[in-house]
């Protein structure tokens, strides 16, 4: 069933782009579609991690959401650029991922990243170093929100789990220290 979907969204992909229908190119496009989906197949790489359908459902929820944490984000990061104090306190901060499967660890790295203010600059395993511009965007980060979506995007539960050690701390929990070079805790 995943390598008729990877071949249908291939193929979806292949008439987007080539924006050409006539018989000869949509020929060509099944031949290069099959040829892609039997190489993926042989590779193993048409598995849950390469393709990851399942989640397509929870993804038409998750899109949504993101979209608007990036768009309040970049209000925030605009209006910080673009008053006169420029009032940044960067900071490193670890939190825990709350994920099962290194496919949903990812989304919530690069759904962090996306969000402007923060940037995921490690992953170790479960817990992930993020640089975040200001203290609040750290607390938001730290309160659980984003993780608690990505696991539901999983098909896990909504629990909020909080810090770099998954216990009930505050905002700061897992703090590295100021991206200004001070000694912080670990």
């Amino acid at each position: 069933m995943r390598l008729i979907s990877l071949a249908t969204v291939l193929f979806a992909f292949w008439l987007l782009l080539s924006g050409h229908y006539t018989t000869l190119l949509i020929a060509i496009g099944l031949i290069a579609v099959i040829g892609t989906v039997l190489l993926a197949r042989r590779m193993g790489v048409a598995d849950e991690e390469g393709h990851p359908i399942h989640l397509l459902v929870g993804a038409l929820s998750y899109w949504p959401w993101l979209a608007l944490e990036i768009i309040k984000s970049t209000i925030a990061v605009s209006r910080l650029v673009l008053a006169p104090g420029l009032a940044v306190s960067p900071r490193l901060v670890k939190v825990r991922a709350g994920q099962k499967t290194p496919v949903g660890i990812n989304i919530y790295a690069n759904s962090i990243t996306l969000t402007p203010g923060t940037i995921t600059v490690d992953v170790k395993g479960d817990v992930l170093t993020v640089h975040a511009l200001t203290r609040e965007s750290a607390a938001d980060l730290a309160s659980g929100a984003m993780d608690a979506r990505v696991r539901r995007l999983e098909g896990g539960e909504w629990k909020v789990a909080r810090g770099a050690e998954g216990g009930e701390g505050s905002a700061g929990e897992g703090e590295v220290g100021a991206a200004r070079g001070e000694e912080g805790r670990q």
